[in-house]
């Protein structure tokens, strides 16, 4: 698959190969719903907790005696109906962590993938790099561009300069190459990439297909 590659002042200067087993599969709406539940459901704390009734404080002496007041009967003031009093079937705390083949997770980032390049969404540069960091570079070549929404900056390794460069952009996150997930994918409207990016996610998302493609043979 073929994609405009561009320099940092948005000209184009030629063509850069996509992998098709990347980036031109038919998407699977079904594994990348199931990878951005999954991914949500994960980053849950789970701590929530609400006070059972022995847990709650007071309440340890009957409020009246059983019995010759014409009231109904109580054993504590931390009863549920009572006001301060404990919770029936509140939270507790429990872990939200849903598991997921790894083929299904690389194949819901290929899937996704292949959606940001059939919309034309996937910008390749020949570089991106930075003298020092400054906020106001990083504005003129995401103009440069046309970027008008949202943008993911995919960096084939970690780059402090560019980083910090979009830092305080709030449309704009940088994101390392290998950390790529389904929801900062369908989360922002156009990937920025340096052609360098390209090679570290064929490097792990083209080897789980040649792996699948290995067993259907």
């Amino acid at each position: 698959m073929q994609a405009p590659l561009k320099n940092m002042q948005g000209q184009e200067i030629g063509t850069v190969e996509l992998p098709d087993a990347v980036f031109d599969i038919e998407p699977n709406q079904a594994v990348m719903h199931q990878a951005l539940v999954r991914q949500l459901a994960n980053q849950r704390q789970g701590t929530h907790k609400t006070k059972t009734r022995g847990e709650v404080s007071g309440g340890g002496r009957k409020p009246w005696r059983q019995k010759g007041t014409g009231r109904a009967r109580q054993g504590t003031i931390r009863a549920p109906q009572w006001r301060g009093g404990g919770t029936v079937f509140g939270p507790t705390p429990r872990s939200y962590a849903k598991r997921m083949p790894r083929k299904m997770r690389r194949l819901a980032l290929r899937s996704a993938l292949s959606v940001k390049a059939s919309e034309q969404k996937i910008v390749v540069l020949d570089e991106l790099s930075f003298d020092a960091p400054r906020t106001k570079d990083m504005v003129a070549v995401l103009d440069a561009l046309d970027v008008e929404r949202s943008a993911l900056l995919l960096l084939p390794e970690a780059d402090d300069v560019v980083e910090l460069s979009a830092r305080n952009i709030p449309y704009v996150k940088t994101l390392r190459a290998n950390y790529i997930n389904v929801r900062d994918l369908l989360g922002y409207e156009t990937v920025i990439m340096p052609q360098q990016a390209i090679d570290v996610i064929a490097d792990f998302l083209g080897e789980a297909d040649q792996e699948a493609v290995a067993e259907e043979e």
